[in-house]
């Protein structure tokens, strides 16, 4: 019994070389909380502003990296939320850009709705072609046990990793969440 626990365990220090890249986003955001009317029953819930820095933490010739400035705004009705995000890319110098196209890829904002139905989450995030390659995902949040739920997800276009944002691809994910969104 010992020396399965003691394989088991070693299997779990082993490195994830499968893994090919971790993507990293942290922002300061400044988000304000409102309860204006937008007519048909919506309400504007928040408005927010804030920088944005998204990168795989990569050397080159993988680094890939990205600042931004980030809008948002969010309105509700009952338990469908939509929030529509847009951002303006802080330009690099020519020497230290690793992805002067990104803008042509991941254009410049995004939109999402979510809607909960029960103790079930199905939420749609779309990111227009109009300047931009464009990419659409579908996320669905189920029960499993109190709070803990399962997560699945599907996603095709362009920019679902830093390292490959120029590239089309399709991904399906499976998981599990603590959190709700909505």
């Amino acid at each position: 019994m010992v020396h399965i626990l003691h394989d088991f365990f070693c299997q779990l220090q082993r490195p994830f070389v499968s893994i090919r890249e971790t993507d990293y986003e942290p922002e300061l955001m400044a988000v304000f909380r409102t309860n204006l009317d937008a007519g048909l029953g919506f309400k504007v819930k928040m408005l927010s502003v804030g920088l944005n820095h998204q990168s795989n933490g990569r050397g080159q010739p993988l680094s890939r990296s990205w600042n931004r400035l980030m809008l948002q705004g969010g309105i509700e009705r009952g338990d469908f939320a939509l929030m529509l995000r847009s951002w303006k890319r802080f330009e690099e110098t020519a020497s230290k850009d690793d992805n002067p196209d990104i803008n042509r890829y991941l254009g410049y904002g995004d939109l999402q709705a979510t809607w909960r139905l029960d103790a079930h989450e199905l939420s749609f995030n779309l990111r227009p072609g109009f300047s931009s390659r464009g990419s659409a995902q579908v996320d669905w949040t189920f029960p499993i046990h109190r709070n803990l739920k399962g997560y699945l997800q599907f996603f095709t276009g362009y920019g679902e990793t830093l390292i490959d944002y120029n590239h089309r691809q399709s991904t399906f994910g499976l998981g599990v969440s603590l959190v709700d969104w909505l």
